[in-house]
């Protein structure tokens, strides 16, 4: 690709959003938290982020651009990387956002832009510093933002902009209580009670509450990302589900819950710790929705990302988890995908999946943190992550084929056929 200015990059985002060519993305949707090195196990920062958009069928992709290079994760109908919606480039420089509704937003103005802005960033941006220099300069009418931008670099620290048109505040994790902070879709800056995702927020603080200080990626995934709990209503527990018969479906409404209907995606970044510039720094990336799917390690030094991941009509991995999202969610039309039978996680007959993900995903972490102790060249980086990412699938086709889904579904395709496309995503 070659290289493009910041405006240039962000008038082609908005030509995509004018010619309708991003898929759009229902309202008040993405969960995210970030943690300081000091409040997590590894003790390096993570931050945390399950995306909720209509867009059913995204990929990653390896962005060789100057003067930095990255990876990160797009929707399928835009894989250029010029608009991206979570990613970390060669410098260690990682970000992905929230829309935030309670910010200011002008009629007439530009909006929707956050994609570019982030693979603009990516691009250019060598630390938090240089990004926040970048949105200095780029304030205005044209920038089209209204959100919250979660970043951190290779020094190590975390933080927050809750950026609009004309301005933003920045927030550091070593600042906050307990040194982690939580997102869905209002700022800490704007006006309480407007937005959305406050009980998505009162649930996710309650998880990351009990967790305490033993945050590592296998319990975002396993705690965070596939809860399906509710901050008001009560949820049937494992044990419950345990007891009940799968030849009947128990239906659940996934109703303002961290996973639900709308949720495609679940990215973790783990970074350096502080002062250690030896380590490497890991976009962890689950495509499909958290209760059907795995997440595997992306390192843009690997120089690629796994054919898993980035290959074919439907990405491999992608693939077999709508396949068991099929089978957790399988009534169509109107507002009936909200409902998903239970069944399917665990039943008396021991016949569940999310035992099987569970266990996967903490091994997957666990050779993953023994790989990393030693140094690698991009080739066995790359060996690595494509290993893991088509054992990963491998799990998702067994459990699919257990559940008696088809590969090929009756209408010829995937349920990416029946989704709107239109306005650019938001999230």
């Amino acid at each position: 690709m070659a290289v493009q200015s910041a405006r240039m990059w962000c008038q082609q985002g908005l030509l995509l959003a004018a010619l309708g060519l991003i898929p759009g993305t229902r309202a008040g949707a993405c969960t995210s938290a970030a943690w300081e090195a000091s409040a997590t196990s590894h003790k390096a920062p993570l931050i945390w982020k399950n995306r909720d958009t209509d867009s059913l069928v995204s990929r990653m992709v390896f962005v060789d651009e100057k003067p930095y290079k990255f990876v990160g994760l797009v929707d399928d109908s835009a894989p250029s990387g010029r608009i991206v919606y979570a990613g970390i480039n060669e410098r260690g420089f990682a970000i992905f956002n929230t829309v935030a509704y309670n910010l200011p937003s002008v009629a007439g103005e530009v909006h929707d832009l956050e994609g570019a802005i982030m693979a603009d960033a990516l691009r250019t941006s060598s630390s938090v510093a240089d990004f926040e220099r970048y949105l200095t300069a780029n304030l205005g009418p044209d920038l089209g933002a209204q959100t919250n931008f979660v970043v951190f670099d290779a020094a190590g620290e975390v933080f927050i902009y809750e950026v609009h048109n004309h301005g933003f505040e920045k927030f550091a994790g070593r600042e906050a209580q307990g040194k982690r902070m939580i997102n869905t879709n209002f700022s800490r800056s704007g006006a309480f009670g407007k937005g959305a995702g406050y009980l998505r927020y009162d649930r996710a603080t309650k998880l990351v509450d009990d967790l305490g200080d033993k945050i590592d990626v296998a319990s975002i995934y396993n705690r965070l990302a596939r809860d399906f709990g509710h901050a008001l209503v009560s949820a049937p527990t494992l044990g419950e589900l345990a007891r009940h018969d799968p030849a009947t479906p128990l239906w659940y409404a996934s109703v303002d819950t961290i996973d639900r209907d709308s949720t495609r995606s679940a990215i973790v970044f783990q970074g350096r710790g502080p002062g250690d510039q030896g380590e490497l720094a890991t976009m962890w990336v689950m495509l499909g929705e958290p209760l059907t799917s795995l997440a595997v390690p992306v390192w843009v030094e690997a120089q690629a990302v796994p054919a898993a991941l980035s290959q074919g009509k439907v990405v491999p991995l992608l693939a077999q988890s709508l396949r068991l999202r099929r089978a957790l969610r399988p009534l169509d039309g109107g507002e009936r995908d909200k409902y998903m039978d239970l069944s399917l996680l665990e039943n008396s007959k021991k016949t569940g999946i999310l035992r099987v993900l569970r266990e996967a995903q903490e091994d997957i972490v666990k050779r993953t943190d023994s790989f990393l102790k030693s140094r690698h060249t991009s080739l066995e980086l790359a060996t690595f992550q494509s290993a893991l990412a088509e054992e990963a699938t491998l799990v998702l086709k067994r459990l699919a084929d257990g559940a008696a889904v088809p590969e090929d579904r009756p209408r010829g395709a995937t349920d990416a056929d029946r989704m709107p496309r239109g306005k650019p995503a938001r999230e």
